[in-house]
Protein backbone atom coordinates (compact mmCIF):
# COMPACT_ATOMS: atom_id res chain seq x y z
CA UNK A 1 0.00 0.00 0.00
CA UNK A 2 1.07 3.56 -0.68
CA UNK A 3 -0.04 5.16 2.56
CA UNK A 4 1.97 8.18 3.76
CA UNK A 5 4.33 8.12 0.79
CA UNK A 6 3.83 11.59 -0.55
CA UNK A 7 6.29 12.07 -3.37
CA UNK A 8 6.15 11.71 -7.10
CA UNK A 9 7.99 8.51 -7.90
CA UNK A 10 8.47 9.35 -11.61
CA UNK A 11 8.79 5.64 -12.38
CA UNK A 12 12.42 5.37 -11.26
CA UNK A 13 14.31 4.15 -8.21
CA UNK A 14 14.94 6.35 -5.21
CA UNK A 15 18.61 6.90 -6.11
CA UNK A 16 17.78 7.76 -9.71
CA UNK A 17 15.06 10.19 -8.58
CA UNK A 18 17.43 11.92 -6.14
CA UNK A 19 20.11 12.30 -8.82
CA UNK A 20 17.59 13.56 -11.38
CA UNK A 21 16.11 16.14 -9.01
CA UNK A 22 19.60 17.26 -8.01
CA UNK A 23 20.57 17.80 -11.66
CA UNK A 24 17.30 19.57 -12.46
CA UNK A 25 17.74 21.84 -9.42
CA UNK A 26 21.30 22.72 -10.42
CA UNK A 27 20.16 23.56 -13.96
CA UNK A 28 17.30 25.70 -12.62
CA UNK A 29 19.63 27.60 -10.30
CA UNK A 30 22.13 28.25 -13.10
CA UNK A 31 19.70 29.20 -15.86
CA UNK A 32 16.70 30.59 -13.98
CA UNK A 33 14.25 28.55 -16.06
CA UNK A 34 14.23 25.10 -17.60
CA UNK A 35 11.91 23.13 -19.83
CA UNK A 36 11.07 19.63 -18.64
CA UNK A 37 8.10 17.31 -18.35
CA UNK A 38 5.20 18.41 -16.19
CA UNK A 39 5.66 15.51 -13.76
CA UNK A 40 9.35 16.35 -13.23
CA UNK A 41 8.53 20.05 -12.79
CA UNK A 42 5.93 19.21 -10.14
CA UNK A 43 8.42 16.96 -8.36
CA UNK A 44 11.15 19.62 -8.58
CA UNK A 45 9.06 22.42 -7.07
CA UNK A 46 9.06 21.27 -3.39
CA UNK A 47 12.66 20.08 -3.74
CA UNK A 48 13.97 23.47 -4.90
CA UNK A 49 11.75 25.40 -2.47
CA UNK A 50 13.39 23.63 0.47
CA UNK A 51 16.88 24.36 -0.86
CA UNK A 52 16.06 28.06 -1.39
CA UNK A 53 14.69 28.22 2.16
CA UNK A 54 18.01 26.85 3.44
CA UNK A 55 19.82 29.59 1.49
CA UNK A 56 17.57 32.25 3.00
CA UNK A 57 18.17 30.91 6.51
CA UNK A 58 21.92 30.98 5.91
CA UNK A 59 21.72 34.61 4.82
CA UNK A 60 19.70 35.51 7.91
CA UNK A 61 21.99 34.00 10.57
CA UNK A 62 24.82 36.20 11.85
CA UNK A 63 27.24 33.39 12.71
CA UNK A 64 29.33 31.92 9.94
CA UNK A 65 29.23 28.38 11.29
CA UNK A 66 25.43 28.30 11.13
CA UNK A 67 25.51 29.58 7.55
CA UNK A 68 28.02 26.86 6.72
CA UNK A 69 25.67 24.29 8.23
CA UNK A 70 22.83 25.39 5.94
CA UNK A 71 25.17 25.40 2.93
CA UNK A 72 26.23 21.83 3.66
CA UNK A 73 22.61 20.77 4.02
CA UNK A 74 21.89 22.27 0.60
CA UNK A 75 24.97 20.57 -0.88
CA UNK A 76 23.65 17.28 0.42
CA UNK A 77 20.60 17.74 -1.81
CA UNK A 78 21.89 19.57 -4.89
CA UNK A 79 25.43 18.11 -5.11
CA UNK A 80 26.77 20.88 -7.35
CA UNK A 81 29.06 23.34 -5.59
CA UNK A 82 28.90 26.02 -8.28
CA UNK A 83 25.10 26.02 -8.31
CA UNK A 84 24.89 26.13 -4.51
CA UNK A 85 27.41 28.99 -4.39
CA UNK A 86 25.36 30.90 -6.94
CA UNK A 87 22.19 30.23 -4.96
CA UNK A 88 23.63 31.29 -1.61
CA UNK A 89 25.51 34.35 -2.90
CA UNK A 90 23.06 35.85 -5.41
CA UNK A 91 19.65 34.18 -5.50
CA UNK A 92 19.06 34.14 -1.73
CA UNK A 93 18.99 37.95 -1.65
CA UNK A 94 16.45 37.93 -4.48
CA UNK A 95 13.99 35.96 -2.33
CA UNK A 96 14.71 37.66 1.00
CA UNK A 97 11.25 39.23 1.29
CA UNK A 98 9.34 36.21 -0.04
CA UNK A 99 7.98 33.66 2.39
CA UNK A 100 7.58 30.89 -0.18
CA UNK A 101 6.47 30.24 -3.71
CA UNK A 102 9.86 30.80 -5.31
CA UNK A 103 9.00 28.94 -8.52
CA UNK A 104 6.33 29.11 -11.18
CA UNK A 105 5.25 26.35 -13.57
CA UNK A 106 3.82 27.03 -17.03
CA UNK A 107 2.23 24.20 -18.99
CA UNK A 108 3.45 23.97 -22.57
CA UNK A 109 2.06 22.17 -25.59
CA UNK A 110 2.86 18.44 -25.72
CA UNK A 111 5.91 18.69 -27.97
CA UNK A 112 7.82 15.53 -27.20
CA UNK A 113 7.51 13.34 -30.24
CA UNK A 114 8.62 10.13 -28.55
CA UNK A 115 5.95 9.78 -25.88
CA UNK A 116 3.84 12.96 -26.22
CA UNK A 117 4.55 13.84 -22.60
CA UNK A 118 3.11 17.06 -21.22
CA UNK A 119 5.90 19.61 -21.18
CA UNK A 120 6.29 22.46 -18.70
CA UNK A 121 8.49 25.45 -18.10
CA UNK A 122 9.59 25.93 -14.51
CA UNK A 123 11.23 29.20 -13.53
CA UNK A 124 12.12 31.26 -10.52
CA UNK A 125 9.65 33.99 -9.71
CA UNK A 126 11.29 37.36 -10.26
CA UNK A 127 12.80 37.17 -13.72
CA UNK A 128 9.39 37.54 -15.34
CA UNK A 129 8.21 40.15 -12.83
CA UNK A 130 10.81 42.73 -13.92
CA UNK A 131 9.43 42.79 -17.46
CA UNK A 132 5.87 43.32 -16.24
CA UNK A 133 7.03 46.00 -13.81
CA UNK A 134 8.67 48.04 -16.57
CA UNK A 135 5.59 47.76 -18.73
CA UNK A 136 3.30 48.96 -15.93
CA UNK A 137 5.60 51.90 -15.13
CA UNK A 138 5.50 52.93 -18.76
CA UNK A 139 1.70 52.74 -18.71
CA UNK A 140 1.48 54.88 -15.58
CA UNK A 141 3.70 57.62 -17.00
CA UNK A 142 1.22 58.62 -19.67
CA UNK A 143 -2.41 57.78 -19.54
CA UNK A 144 -4.28 56.91 -22.69
CA UNK A 145 -6.15 60.24 -22.74
CA UNK A 146 -2.98 62.30 -22.57
CA UNK A 147 -1.44 60.27 -25.42
CA UNK A 148 -4.51 60.84 -27.59
CA UNK A 149 -4.53 64.57 -26.76
CA UNK A 150 -0.84 64.85 -27.61
CA UNK A 151 -1.41 63.25 -31.00
CA UNK A 152 -4.46 65.41 -31.80
CA UNK A 153 -2.90 68.78 -30.92
CA UNK A 154 0.26 69.56 -32.94
CA UNK A 155 3.18 71.22 -31.21
CA UNK A 156 2.90 75.00 -30.79
CA UNK A 157 5.91 76.12 -32.87
CA UNK A 158 5.81 73.42 -35.52
CA UNK A 159 4.63 74.18 -39.07
CA UNK A 160 1.38 72.51 -40.10
CA UNK A 161 1.74 69.12 -41.65
CA UNK A 162 1.34 68.93 -45.44
CA UNK A 163 -1.61 66.92 -46.66
CA UNK A 164 -0.61 63.75 -48.45
CA UNK A 165 -0.47 64.18 -52.23
CA UNK A 166 -2.68 62.05 -54.45
CA UNK A 167 -0.85 59.30 -56.33
CA UNK A 168 -0.21 60.14 -59.97
CA UNK A 169 -1.90 58.12 -62.68
CA UNK A 170 0.42 56.24 -65.03
CA UNK A 171 1.08 58.06 -68.32
CA UNK A 172 1.03 55.03 -70.59
CA UNK A 173 -2.68 54.33 -70.29
CA UNK A 174 -3.25 52.49 -67.06
CA UNK A 175 -3.09 48.86 -66.23
CA UNK A 176 -2.40 47.19 -69.54
CA UNK A 177 -0.87 43.79 -69.35
CA UNK A 178 2.24 43.12 -71.34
Amino acid sequence: MRHRKHHLSLGVTREHRAAMLSNLAAALIRHGRIETTLAKARALRPFIEKVVTKAKKAAAVPEKKDALHHRRLALRKVRDEDAVTLLFNEKAAQFAKRTGGYTRIYKLAPRRVSDAAEMALIEFVGAEDERHKRRSERGDAKSKKSRVAARAAPAAGAPPAEPPSAPEAPKDGGDKKA
